[in-house]
């Protein structure tokens, strides 16, 4: 695999379809978006090991998901880290890349020395999506649940949208010759498209807590297909996840040349935050002049700092809130 071919796939979500099988999926491969998150913070390692891999989740299944807007992932648990919050924006135009975001928010004290996972608690998975102006937003939660958020995305989807669904991911720093330290990730997601079972009629699941698994959820010759495709996907290695000397295409043609893998157009995903000076003072607005005094510091300024980006706001107390001066001198009421 040469350089060039190498970096056509960095940041990229390649869909596929197993024409023999009726499975969906794709590969994501994230190297610029994972540095550009991360970087914003100055998080320990098992923190940022929990933001990459929910970043890598939120690429797949935000590309599986035809938005016109965004899709926020978040996980909220009473554990040391206390919320992960991952956002993905949909390209504005064909053509054009998809935005991913990142933060998480945790107790530094409290964390441990075990698994990335283990400083995850009690709580739930939740995925939220906003089509926009005029359009309902949706939002479908289920308990956390299994050894990783990749444990806990399959139990969404087969708890919340009866979707029997798998992912298999793979992240870390990685050095390449001549270069610096950076952060690199890869995975596959195959998701089927199940009849009913009767566990969906609500005789309750084989997964944690009673939860639904992706097994309960495919009978007869969609059982078969979904074990012989998990199967191939067993043997991928965490080399082929990640690259870069495996492109996404041949990976499929390794795991699953019987199923006669079919791939489309690869979607580009860079970092990017949807924050602005315009939505800061619109988030400003509700509160009076009083209220603003509050908030002003001792500089004598309204300061905002984004959790995604980093992005710091230092703004007038007097333009901001719905009693500020307008340029002809009235106030915003």
């Amino acid at each position: 695999m040469t350089i060039g071919s190498k970096l056509a796939w960095d940041d990229t979500v390649l869909p596929f379809q197993l024409d023999v099988s009726d499975i969906r999926g794709r590969v994501a491969r994230l190297d610029g978006v994972l540095d550009g998150i991360l970087k914003q913070h100055d998080y320990p390692p098992v923190v940022e090991a929990l933001v990459a891999e929910m970043a890598l989740l939120t690429a797949l299944i935000g590309e599986s998901i035809k938005l016109r807007w965004k899709l926020q992932l978040q996980v909220q648990s009473d554990g040391p880290v206390r919320m992960i919050a991952t956002d993905y924006y949909a390209p504005e135009t064909p053509g054009e890349p998809a935005r991913i975001r990142g933060y998480a928010s945790f107790s530094p004290e409290k964390l441990t020395d075990g698994r990335p996972i283990d400083q995850v608690g009690k709580g739930y998975f939740a995925i939220m999506i906003d089509q926009g102006q005029g359009m309902a937003p949706y939002q479908g939660i289920t308990p956390l649940a299994g050894g990783s958020l990749s444990d806990a995305a399959e139990s969404y989807f087969a708890q919340s949208e009866q979707l029997p669904t798998r992912f298999s991911l793979m992240f870390g720093q990685s050095t390449e010759a001549g270069g610096d330290e950076h952060w690199r990730g890869g995975g596959v997601m195959v998701q089927s498209m199940p009849k009913a079972s009767p566990s969906v009629a609500g005789e309750g699941g084989s997964g944690e807590g009673g939860l639904l698994h992706a097994s309960d959820l495919v009978t007869g010759d969609e059982e078969e297909n979904w074990n012989r495709v998990n199967m191939h996907l067993d043997t991928v290695d965490a080399l082929e996840l990640v690259g870069p000397q495996v492109s996404p295409s041949d990976l499929l043609v390794r795991l699953f040349h019987e199923e006669q893998p079919r791939v489309y157009d690869a979607q580009p995903v860079r970092f990017g935050c949807s924050c602005s000076e315009d939505k800061v003072r619109q988030s400003l607005s509700i509160y009076s002049a009083k209220d603003i005094e509050k908030m002003t510091t001792a500089e004598g300024r309204v300061t905002a700092d984004c959790q995604f980006c980093g992005a710091h706001y230092d703004l007038d107390p007097a333009t901001v809130g719905f009693e500020a001066k307008t340029e002809e001198g009235g106030t915003g009421a």
